[in-house]
C-alpha cells in the first residue's frame, strides 16, 4: 500500500516542480493531479509538453497515481452526457501519454427531483461509463469512479452503477462520513471491496471516520494501490501537515 496526495486544496496552487519537491521531502510517493489547478496538467497539453511532464515526475521519483477529473454522466441532456464521455476519452489519452494508470471520474447526483426514476439515472451513468471503460482499457488505462455526489455516494447506488458499467470500470473509495454505520464501514466497504483501485482519505485527525479500520480492511483485501490524502484546505506549512499525515498513516497501518 502506498501513500500519495490529491492536489485538491492542499496543493492546488503548486506547480509540478513544487509538487515533486514537497512529496519527496515528506515521504509521499505519488500524486493524483486534479484538473483546473496551478500545475496545469490538462488534456490541452501538446505532445512535447506531455513528454516534459512525464520526464519531470520520472526524474523526481514521484508517480502520477492518477488524473482527477470532474467528468460526470448524470445529466438528463444527452448532449451534455456525450460531451463528458468525449472529455473522459481526452483524459484517458493524456493518462496514456503520461504513463499514468488511471483517470478518476464521478457520479454527481440523481434526477428524481426532475421526475426521472433513480434506476434510470443509475443505468444511464453506468452505460456511459461502459463506453469510457472500454476505450480506456484499449489504451492501458483504468477508469476509477469516485464514491461521490448526493445520493450517488451511497455505496449501494455506486455498486449499481458499476454493475452496469462492467468489469473495466473500478471504484475510488472516497471516505465519506455517510459510509459509517454504528462506527464501522465494514458493511459498505464489502459492497465495493472487489472493485477498489484508488482510495481518497480526508484529514486523518478527524474523529468521525474509522481510518484505522479502513486501512486494515484494505490490507485484508491485499490492496497494493494508493491511499491519497485529500486535505480540506490549503496551509502555510504543507511540510508539517504532510509529515503528520504520513506519521498517522504509518501508525494506523501497524
Amino acid at each position: 500500500m502506498k501513500l500519495g496526495l490529491v492536489t485538491y486544496n492542499l496543493a492546488k496552487s503548486w506547480d509540478v516542480p513544487t509538487i515533486i519537491k514537497n512529496c519527496r521531502e515528506t515521504g509521499f510517493s505519488g500524486v493524483e493531479l486534479r484538473t483546473t489547478h496551478a500545475h496545469g496538467v490538462e488534456p490541452t497539453l501538446g505532445e512535447a509538453e506531455r513528454a516534459a511532464v512525464k520526464e519531470q515526475f520520472r526524474a523526481g521519483g514521484i508517480e502520477i497515481a492518477g488524473l482527477g477529473t470532474t467528468c460526470e454522466y448524470h445529466s438528463p441532456d444527452p448532449e451534455e452526457v456525450r460531451r463528458n464521455i468525449e472529455a473522459t476519452k481526452d483524459w484517458v489519452l493524456l493518462a496514456r501519454d503520461l504513463g499514468c494508470p488511471g483517470v478518476k471520474v464521478r457520479p454527481n447526483g440523481l434526477q428524481v427531483d426532475k421526475g426521472i426514476p433513480r434506476e434510470q439515472t443509475l443505468r444511464q451513468i453506468g452505460e456511459a461509463l461502459a463506453e469510457c471503460g472500454a476505450f480506456a482499457a484499449d489504451h492501458g488505462v483504468e477508469i476509477r469512479l469516485e464514491v461521490h455526489g448526493r445520493d450517488t455516494q451511497d455505496p449501494r447506488n455506486l455498486r449499481a452503477i458499476l454493475d452496469v458499467a462492467g468489469p473495466q470500470v473500478y471504484a475510488c473509495w472516497n471516505s465519506n462520513p455517510g459510509e459509517v454505520v454504528n462506527g464501522s464501514i465494514k458493511a459498505n466497504f464489502a459492497l465495493l471491496r472487489d472493485r477498489i483501485r484508488l482510495v481518497h482519505m480526508r484529514n486523518l485527525y478527524e474523529p468521525d471516520y474509522p481510518w484505522r479500520e479502513l486501512l486494515q480492511l484494505l490490507k485484508g483485501t491485499g490492496y497494493q494501490g494508493y491511499t491519497l490524502i485529500e486535505s480540506g484546505r490549503e496551509t502555510s506549512d504543507p511540510f508539517m501537515v504532510m509529515s503528520y499525515c504520513r506519521a498517522l498513516w504509518e501508525e494506523m497501518l501497524r
